[in-house]
């Protein structure tokens, strides 16, 4: 005789099973340079998995484009245009989330290379030093800052966008990579200094052929980009590699997690 089990929510301990451990529904996540590349499919990420969204980047058309294809498959999104290097313009970002119902998840993804042009250190000017370190490591200092403030005594998660290059020396990258260390560092100070009811980890993407990953690189263009860097995975990234990292991040599934960078890099 077969005996037949009906399913349910809960595993077999009784808990949260797996599925529902992954889904961020009635949450409200904030995502910053969510325009385009990493930011955008951290986005859609984020909405398949049932979190209300606050988009934020500086090109408005970007936003409103994300938005419609948010909205077209079932979510939500509200967009604030916004200059991350502006503390005033990230608070005008957390009031959004505000009247959203509260800040649940709050994602540092913008930043890159303001001009697009990588630098050996011994031939970065100050200027481009600075400028580096504001859109790298000072907004999500901010981003951080704020998003604590604006969570109070909620159960929160930030999850903050580093970079595979800031595991080791970058010749070319140097301010880049700098930046991105130090974001790593930020992290994990961010993480003690919120515990227990803030969750604060990164996640670093290798390589993924982003506009801005286009831009700033000049690899020959008649040889596979994954051969030239020997990814043991066979291929590059996508925006929804990050994407799915981070819908971990903010999860419950990753909920005995904090002050963690995970490197998703397709094994480089």
């Amino acid at each position: 005789m077969t005996t037949r089990h009906n399913a349910s929510h809960k595993g077999l301990n009784g808990e949260q099973n797996m599925t529902q451990a992954f889904r961020l529904d009635g949450k409200v996540a904030v995502v910053t340079g969510a325009g385009k590349g990493i930011g955008r499919g951290i986005a859609l990420q984020l909405a398949n998995a049932g979190a209300k969204l606050v988009i934020s980047a500086r090109t408005a058309a970007d936003l409103d484009s994300l938005a419609g294809e948010i909205s077209a498959a079932g979510g939500s999104a509200v967009c604030v245009p916004a200059d991350v290097t502006v503390e005033e313009q990230l608070e005008a970002v957390a009031a959004a989330g505000d009247e959203a119902g509260g800040i649940d998840i709050w994602v540092n993804n913008a930043g890159g290379l303001p001009d697009a042009t990588p630098r050996y250190l011994t031939r970065t000017p100050e200027d481009r030093w600075d400028a580096q370190l504001d859109l790298n490591l000072k907004a999500v200092f901010n981003g951080c800052r704020i998003a604590a403030a604006h969570m109070q005594d909620r159960k929160g998660a930030i999850i903050n966008i580093s970079s595979a290059a800031a595991r080791k020396g970058s010749i070319k990258n140097g301010p880049y990579a700098a930046s991105k260390a130090a974001v790593n560092s930020l992290t994990e100070t961010f993480a003690i200094e919120l515990a227990p009811d803030i969750r604060v980890n990164a996640v670093a993407p290798g390589p993924i052929p982003t506009e801005n990953f286009n831009d700033s690189t000049n690899f020959p263009d008649d040889k596979p980009l994954e051969k030239l860097l020997g990814v043991p995975l066979g291929r590059l990234g996508t925006p929804d590699d990050i994407g799915n990292a981070v819908v971990f991040m903010a999860s419950d599934a990753s909920g005995w997690i904090t002050g963690q960078c995970l490197y998703v890099t397709g094994g480089l």
